[in-house]
C-alpha cells in the first residue's frame, strides 16, 4: 500500500491547528519564522484543477492557502481548523470549530477535504487522519490539555462525477481520543473515487443535498458579530460538526494551544 502524506517534515507540509483561549481572535499563521508554524510554499501540481465548492461542486472557488500534495492521487486542499477565542472554564467544554470562508464571494461552508484521482483505472484509496501531539503550549505551566479531544461529525461526500461511485465516509462520530492513533475519514474501494471529491464536516442551512445545518453565526458578548480579518472582514460562522472536547477537570491557562494533524492519503492494494 502506498501512502502520501501531510505531515510536519522536511519533504511534505503541515497543518497547524490553533485552539485559543483568550480575549482575542488570532487564525493559525503560516509564518517561517512564527515559533510553532510552518511556512507554507507554492504548489507545483496539487489541485492544478482547482478547488471546487464542497456544496455545488461545478464552482471553483478560493478558500485560501492550504497544504497540498501532487500526483495523480493527490490532497488539493485541507482546512486549517481554528477553535476560535474561548474564555477559560472550569467546567467540561464542547468547542465547535471555525466553518470555512472564501475570499471569494462564496457562501460559508462546512470544513472540507477535497481528493483527487486521476489515475488511469479506478483502484481505489483511503483517506485518514492522526494526530500527532496533545494540545500543547510549552511556555505556560499547564502546558498540554489532558483529556482534550477533538471529533468530527456530519461527514458526506460530493462532486461532479458520477455520485454513484463516491467514496464511503464513517455514519458514526470520529472521536480523536489516542494520540498518534491514525483514524479512517473516508475510504474509496475499487472502481470507485475517481475525479475530484470533497470529503465534508457539516453543511449550510442552504445545501442541495438537504443535508443538517450545522452552521451559526458567531457573535461576541456584546451580541457583536465575530468579523475574521483574514478573509475581508466577513463573519466568522461556528461549525458543530467538528468539535474540540475538553474534560472539567483539565487546567487550561488563558494561552494559545496547539497541535500537529499528519492527513494520510494511500493507494488500496
Amino acid at each position: 500500500m502506498k501512502k502520501n502524506t501531510i505531515c510536519i517534515a522536511f519533504v511534505a507540509m503541515a497543518n497547524i491547528l490553533c485552539l485559543l483561549i483568550n480575549n482575542q481572535q488570532v487564525l493559525a499563521e503560516s509564518s517561517e519564522n512564527s515559533p510553532g508554524h510552518i511556512r507554507f510554499t507554492d504548489d507545483t501540481d496539487g489541485g492544478k484543477n482547482g478547488i471546487q465548492d464542497p456544496e455545488h461542486p461545478e464552482n471553483i472557488v478560493d478558500p485560501g492557502p492550504s497544504p497540498s500534495l501532487s500526483g495523480d492521487l493527490r490532497i488539493d486542499f485541507v482546512p486549517q481548523l481554528d477553535f476560535s477565542a474561548n474564555k477559560v472554564s472550569d467546567k467540561g467544554m464542547s468547542l465547535p470549530v471555525n466553518a470555512q470562508l472564501f475570499l471569494d464571494e462564496t457562501p460559508v461552508r462546512g470544513n472540507f477535504i477535497q481528493i483527487t484521482d486521476e489515475r488511469p483505472k479506478a483502484l481505489g484509496w483511503s483517506l485518514q487522519m492522526r494526530q500527532e501531539t496533545q494540545f500543547q503550549n510549552m511556555n505556560t505551566a499547564n502546558n498540554e490539555l489532558k483529556g482534550a479531544f477533538l471529533s468530527f461529525d456530519k461527514s458526506w461526500t460530493n462532486s461532479t462525477s458520477d455520485l454513484a461511485s463516491a467514496p464511503m465516509v464513517s455514519k458514526e462520530v470520529i472521536e480523536v481520543n489516542t494520540i498518534g492513533e491514525t483514524y479512517t475519514l473516508a475510504t474509496a474501494k475499487s472502481g470507485n473515487g475517481s475525479g475530484t471529491w470533497s470529503v465534508s464536516f457539516g453543511a449550510s442551512e442552504n445545501n442541495p443535498l438537504q443535508l443538517e445545518n450545522t452552521l451559526t453565526p458567531r457573535i461576541d458578548q456584546k451580541g457583536e458579530a465575530v468579523l475574521n480579518s483574514d478573509f475581508a472582514n466577513k463573519q466568522n460562522y461556528q461549525n458543530n460538526a467538528i468539535t474540540l472536547n475538553i474534560p472539567a477537570a483539565t487546567k487550561i491557562d488563558a494561552v494559545e494551544y496547539t497541535t500537529v494533524i499528519t492527513w494520510i492519503l494511500s493507494e488500496l492494494p
